[in-house]
């Protein structure tokens, strides 16, 4: 979170206190110790303690001890922008289908400032997968989203990258991505050309006593090559210094250490030809013992002959403008400008960005990390504007760059065509029946807590819950409306989360809409949670409560698969571990489970007896399942292990159907069928509705698994 820097006179300090305390547990991944979180944000630890203990009763937050987690409540924030966004529920199923046909990821991603934030992810279930998540920000230049928005920046847009540059050359701020190396790091836009890597300087003669002096920058040459931040001399039949151990002739040179010869007219098969590619010369350097085209793509291994390559360049050339993005292949790193100058990374971005302008898609070549590679096109509005970008991203070991563009392009213009068309014929937002008296309880849990409850936070908080689905934009009197606030609280409110950046004016003045960066508020976590990181807190605090042993379980066809499980105490305890299987016909969850289901789905499998209680004939073990529907409970005695009684009740998606369920079992010597239906019943009832309470507010925009 980065607020500008003169604080409004209205704005509520203790609110921005509680904004920053969100924003740096979401940073580490959703969970830190309140020490850390003293160092982090820099307040006291009274301070710390205090807003601890608020977003614990606001519901963002679980205090265990000395650490401070992220709950799934906190997703309602991130749930208030994208509702009143509407991609997700109009586009998402569509992202959804083009990633199961590719059998590829797939992301929604908008433009927040100068970077992108995701707010779809349909990922595949690979060893190697992709670890964005919903609400994740990453730097506009090192992504193929970011060149295709920023052909709509305005020149007071471009000012503020150029800032951003300068001010984190290597990309810190943006926690969800590497930083950049230090060979990576130029000089940025706004420093004088010729002061590229401490003073060096930059000869152009391109094979004919060519000289390069690479300073403190990741240098490269139009006709020859540098070392990786090395003084390299290559003039003219000359070899390298500074230990790069390479000869070079005719002006050509090599990437430092890279241990092989070239020859800049010939091209040297042994090289690299072509454009301007991340760690590439355009006359010919060596790295990895490809052949190059036009943007740095490779197109064949040493050997190969260039002339057979599509889009290779025979005897490269500085400045060489790039005939398509596909042919650039997003070449995301130092290249050669025009007049073969050496191209920073910045220079790079704006080089990709007229090409994305031009063609209608940006590729990304390995921009964030070695062996990621995305392909994007922007999805229009029936205005023309671009209002989210759509990706399929894969690695290079089932896709080059070139690959992607070729193969799946095609297919995702005509995904995105069907999104736009969506967004053309779809109904204007209807808004639901309002909340009202959003921020009503906190009068209570003041009167409750005392001054360890710092109510103008969790007032403030209520705010932006205000947005939704048809109020994406909000007048102050709606706000306060809403909220049940008195309008000068609302007005402060709004006025502290405009200077955060979490809301801007609408397209009326005197109204207010949320920016994409609510989402840094806990969304990112939260997107990548289970069902059974959502239960482990509750089973928890249910078996701490009735002192038995407590599971939850989901259907696995004709089986129920214990996923969270928390022991009991008792010397003589049901031990059953995370990942068993048992048929679902003998158990009182799987029970609960095939209860919800019609006739023609229920898996029962053999049903062979356990012990004498056991039901094995399918005509009563299916009139057993019509009356756990009726009474939505599963009481099972004996049948499946003698001397064990088990108790189990449903846990509810956003669509009321059944989706796991949790039971607790206990020996018949402790508890009598009676004492389990009285005393076990009624607490079993309350830890699942929790549970079905926090996978609604996740589940929401989020697959939860």
């Amino acid at each position: 979170m980065t607020p500008s820097d003169v604080v409004p006179p209205e704005a509520v300090a203790p609110l921005i206190r509680g904004v920053a305390v969100l924003d740096r547990l979401t940073r580490a991944g959703g969970t830190l110790s309140l020490s850390a979180l003293e160092r982090e944000t820099g307040l006291a630890r009274s301070t710390v303690d205090r807003i601890a203990v608020t977003l614990e009763r606001v519901g963002y937050v679980r205090l265990d001890g000395r650490d401070a987690s992220l709950a799934p409540r906190v997703a309602e924030l991130g749930n208030a922008y994208l509702s009143a966004l509407r991609l997700p529920s109009l586009l998402a199923a569509r992202a959804d289908r083009l990633a199961d046909e590719l059998d590829e990821s797939v992301s929604l991603a908008v433009a927040d400032r100068d970077g992108i934030r995701f707010i779809h992810q349909a990922t595949r279930r690979r060893t190697l997968s992709l670890s964005f998540r919903i609400g994740d920000l990453l730097p506009a230049e090192r992504t193929a989203p970011g060149a295709v928005f920023a052909g709509e920046w305005d020149e007071e847009q471009w000012a503020q990258w150029r800032a951003r540059r300068t001010a984190d050359p290597t990309d810190a701020g943006f926690g969800t991505v590497p930083e950049r190396e230090a060979r990576e790091v130029w000089p940025t836009s706004t420093e004088a050309a010729g002061e590229r890597g401490a003073g060096a300087t930059v000869g152009t003669d391109i094979g004919a006593g060519a000289s390069l002096k690479g300073g403190a920058g990741n240098g490269r040459s139009a006709g020859g090559a540098a070392g990786h931040g090395r003084r390299t001399g290559a003039e003219a039949e000359a070899g390298t210094e500074a230990g790069a151990g390479t000869g070079t002739e005719a002006g050509a040179g090599t990437e430092a250490g890279a241990g092989v010869g070239a020859e800049a007219e010939a091209g040297a098969r042994a090289g690299l030809k072509g454009g301007a590619g991340h760690g590439r010369s355009a006359g010919g350097a060596v790295e990895a013992g490809l052949w190059v085209g036009a943007g740095g793509e490779p197109w064949g291994k040493l050997g190969d002959e260039p002339e057979t390559r599509p889009g290779v360049t025979p005897t490269g050339g500085p400045g060489a403008a790039p005939e398509s993005g596909a042919e650039v292949a997003a070449a995301g790193g130092p290249g050669v400008a025009s007049g073969g100058e050496l191209a920073s990374p910045d220079d790079e971005f704006v080089r990709r960005v007229e090409v994305a302008r031009r063609d209608g898609f940006a590729v990304d070549d390995q921009l964030i990390e070695p062996g990621l590679v995305a392909v994007s096109v922007p999805v229009r509005d029936g205005e023309g504007r671009v209002v989210c970008v759509a990706s399929v991203v894969s690695h290079t070991s089932r896709h080059t760059a070139g690959g992607l563009c070729e193969v799946l392009l095609p297919r995702l213009r005509e995904a995105v065509a069907g999104m736009e068309e969506v967004l053309r014929t779809a109904p204007e937002a209807v808004a639901g029946p309002a909340p009202a008296g959003l921020a009503g309880w906190t009068g209570a849990s003041k009167q409750e807590l005392g001054r360890e409850f710092v109510e103008s936070l969790a007032r403030g908080l209520s705010v932006l819950t205000a947005f939704g689905e048809g109020r994406a934009e909000l007048s102050l009197a709606e706000v306060a409306k809403v909220t049940g606030l008195p309008r000068a609280t609302a007005r402060r409110a709004l006025i502290t989360f405009r200077h955060l950046g979490l809301v801007r004016l609408g397209a009326d003045p005197r109204d207010f809409a949320l920016t994409p960066r609510v989402l840094s508020l806990g969304f990112p976590p939260m997107s990548r949670t289970s069902l059974a990181r959502i239960a482990r807190p509750h089973l928890e605090e249910l078996s701490a409560r009735i002192q038995e042993p407590v599971s939850l379980g989901v259907l696995a066809g004709d089986e129920v698969q214990y996923t969270a499980r928390v022991a009991g105490r008792h010397v003589m305890s049901v031990d059953i571990s995370v990942g068993t299987r048992l048929p679902a016909w003998a158990t009182s969850l799987g029970r609960v489970l095939l209860a919800d289901l019609p006739d023609e789905r229920r898996q029962l499998g053999e049903l062979r007896a356990f012990t004498a209680r056991s039901v094995t004939d399918p005509r009563e073990l299916r009139k057993v399942l019509n009356e756990v529907r009726e009474r939505g409970f599963a009481l099972v005695d004996e049948e499946l292990e003698a001397g064990v009684r088990a108790l189990a009740v449903p846990v509810r998606g956003r669509d009321g159907r059944v989706v796991a369920a949790v039971n607790a079992a206990t020996h018949v010597a402790r508890r009598s069928v009676d004492e389990c239906v009285s005393a076990l019943l009624p607490e079993l009832l309350t830890a699942a509705g929790r549970i079905t309470e926090e996978l609604a507010v996740v589940s929401r925009f989020i697959r939860v698994r």
